[in-house]
């Protein structure tokens, strides 16, 4: 399919058809990954796994001396149910 390069306010934009997306898996408001590659735009979906890299920042946060209950009244109990 060919389309035409059109001038977005101080940048340049593409439209994709909707089924593309669709094809992809990606809605309005998703998140995508672009890059140029071999002069070929690629967008891939961006598919974030829920509470993904938090283990690692807390471990970063504790190692940091950081990790204080901000909210001392909210104790961390439940944290034991909370799966990683």
């Amino acid at each position: 399919m060919k389309s035409a390069v059109r001038k977005i306010g101080n940048s340049s934009g593409v439209i994709i058809p909707k089924p593309f997306f669709a094809e992809i898996g990606s809605k309005p408001g998703d998140k995508v990954d672009m890059l140029v590659e071999d002069g070929r735009i690629i967008i891939t979906p961006v598919h974030s796994e829920l509470r993904a890299g938090w283990p690692e920042d807390a471990k970063r946060v504790a190692d940091e001396g950081d990790d204080a209950l901000v909210w001392p009244e909210f104790s961390n109990e439940d944290d034991r149910e909370l799966k990683w």
